[in-house]
């Protein structure tokens, strides 16, 4: 898996150095920020199957692995 640098630092999967301690990372189109997944792994919300096409800048996404600590 790449390095996967976030400075959300109130995700439970945050760690050290800015980087995500997440074991897969689902990323979106924003028009999908709601969209509930059926897919996992490891625990992780993903969806395999399904692709869009329609985001033309990185601002037009979301990360769906974000969990707010507690």
């Amino acid at each position: 898996m790449p390095e996967v640098k976030c400075s959300v630092a109130s995700c439970v999967y945050w760690d050290t150095g800015n980087n995500c301690g997440a074991d897969a990372i689902m990323v979106e189109i924003d028009e999908h920020a709601d969209r509930k997944f059926q897919e996992t792994i490891n625990g992780e919300p993903v969806d395999t199957t399904h692709q869009d096409y329609s985001a033309k800048q990185s601002a037009e996404t979301c990360c769906h692995t974000f969990k707010p600590k507690h």
